[in-house]
């Protein structure tokens, strides 16, 4: 095999969806497995829905997740990207080429007269082909077409080409996911490579930019089966190799619909503001239609690609599961160093004043509170009880265990005591001991029901982070006003 080439082409008219990352992904992926290039091209033709916003965070996406691309051109920097639009001055030669040898044409059709075309096609209730009217056109009857200020755009020949290349009008080729597909290019009709205004068509830049580029192996979603036909034909016309496809199945939300917004967060960036690891979102992303010959799921990028086998990715569609995802993502939270854990929670505490604690409280905050995190923001509500004086009491907790006889007893008691412990974590883990027996001793009272009450009066809930550390970090004195003000605030 020939050096290994592949690459991502986005078009930056959104930020990065999490289904071009896993294209991007699988990519790199096979890139790594066979020592090849990884490379990003920017494929910006169209300047009305391109925008910098969105080809920043194309970049920002895919280094966040570690998808370096391996080279570029000088502009932008050692490692690129490619970006059609700089490249505008490439192409024209390679359309008179296909002109001159024939396998191109110029069409003079305005908007209006295809228009018609395809509305007759309708009414003959039979698919839309361009008629090839200006396929024989005279040089005189072109002059006077330019006369008129008519610019052509620039079809290209099916039919030339069928019978330059193959033997019948059915296209097939060796798909490196689906198998073998086939299409009668007849129902293609001679497609437009530049349009008037002398812009490119996509599925001729990326024809002339894999050529150039040496890309031997185009990996992307199933929905650019119906160029692949379109771009395997200009590259025979043009004389270069094909190169290989492979095309993945769709990435569908949890109801088998296309996955939008409206299912959950769907842009890199996006996952990523919510609280979801990079680390996560790429071993989970590799999973969708592909498994670990060894079956675990829980594996680095690097240990992903030694495994990769881009001929075992399913050729059907994957579900794009968030509580798997979310399920994952707490594991990567639990593996990280609790120092680093510490500065990426930080964003998402902003509503609250760090500096109440001091560092070696902080670090206890999140050590007792990491556990049922399964996203980084889930922290914001984890933690409110940590921080001011007074502490909010959620309206069930208050009148279903704050109220009763048993806890305001509890509490009573809890204060009493309490004001001559020896504020420390080892006493009060021992304390507390005592106290919860105590009150089984003499009152038949379950030790959970007694620390409900506890806990719901020093954090406004009945469940949460260890009962201890939560003392030790208020303090003797918070922890004491809480307890008190929930006995006067009692019915």
């Amino acid at each position: 095999m020939s050096e290994v080439r592949v690459r991502i082409a986005p078009s930056p008219s959104g930020n990065l969806h999490i289904g071009t990352a896993r294209t991007a992904l699988f990519n790199y992926l096979f890139a790594k497995k066979n020592n090849g290039k990884f490379i990003l091209r920017i494929e910006d033709t169209d300047a009305e829905r391109t925008s910098q916003e969105y080809i920043d965070n194309i970049f920002d996406s895919l280094k966040a997740l570690g998808l370096n691309w391996d080279e570029g051109p000088d502009v932008g920097g050692p490692y690129g990207p490619y970006t059609q639009s700089e490249r505008f001055d490439i192409y024209p030669k390679y359309v008179q080429k296909l002109l001159d040898s024939g396998f191109a044409y110029e069409c003079f059709c305005t908007p209006e007269e295809l228009e018609q075309e395809k509305e007759e096609a309708t009414k003959a209730k039979k698919p839309y082909v361009y008629s090839k009217k200006c396929e024989n056109l005279t040089e005189e009857e072109k002059a006077k077409l330019r006369a008129e200020g008519r610019k052509p755009a620039i079809r290209f020949n099916i039919a030339k080409a069928q019978k330059a290349f193959h033997d019948s009008s059915i296209l097939k080729f060796n798909d490196m996911v689906k198998g073998e597909l086939h299409m009668d290019t007849n129902l293609l009709g001679d497609f437009v490579i530049q349009k008037s205004n002398g812009t490119p068509t996509y599925n001729f830049a990326v024809v002339i930019d894999d050529a150039l580029m040496k890309i031997s192996h185009v990996i992307r979603g199933e929905d650019h089966i119906s160029n692949t036909y379109k771009q395997i034909l200009i590259f025979e016309a043009l004389g270069f190799e094909v190169p290989q496809f492979g095309h993945l199945g769709m990435i569908l939300a949890p109801d088998r619909s296309k996955l939008s917004k409206r299912h959950g967060a769907t842009a890199v960036s996006d996952f990523v503001k919510e609280g979801y690891l990079t680390e996560a979102l790429i071993n989970f992303v590799a999973l969708l239609g592909w498994s670990p010959s060894d079956g675990e799921e829980i594996k680095s990028v690097d240990e992903i690609a030694k495994d990769f086998r881009i001929h075992e990715i399913s050729s059907s569609n994957s579900i794009f599961e968030y509580d798997k995802l979310k399920w994952m993502n707490g594991h990567y939270i639990k593996m990280l160093p609790i120092e680093k854990l510490k500065e990426m929670l930080k964003p998402y505490l902003t509503k609250y004043n760090l500096n109440e604690l001091t560092d070696a409280q902080y670090t206890k905050m999140v050590e007792i509170t990491r556990e049922p995190l399964t996203l980084l923001s889930d922290i914001t509500d984890a933690v409110p009880y940590f921080f001011g004086k007074d502490v909010e009491i959620e309206p069930e907790t208050q009148t279903g265990t704050l109220d009763t006889e048993t806890a305001q007893n509890v509490l009573k008691d809890f204060v009493e005591k309490a004001k001559d412990w020896d504020w420390t974590e080892e006493n009060l883990h021992e304390k507390l001991a005592d106290f919860r027996a105590e009150w089984k001793e003499k009152g038949g009272i379950k030790p959970k029901v007694t620390m409900w009450a506890i806990r719901a009066a020093v954090t406004g809930r009945t469940c949460g982070a260890d009962m201890v550390g939560i003392l030790d970090i208020l303090g003797k004195d918070t922890s004491l006003y809480r307890a008190n003000k929930a006995i006067k605030a009692a019915v």
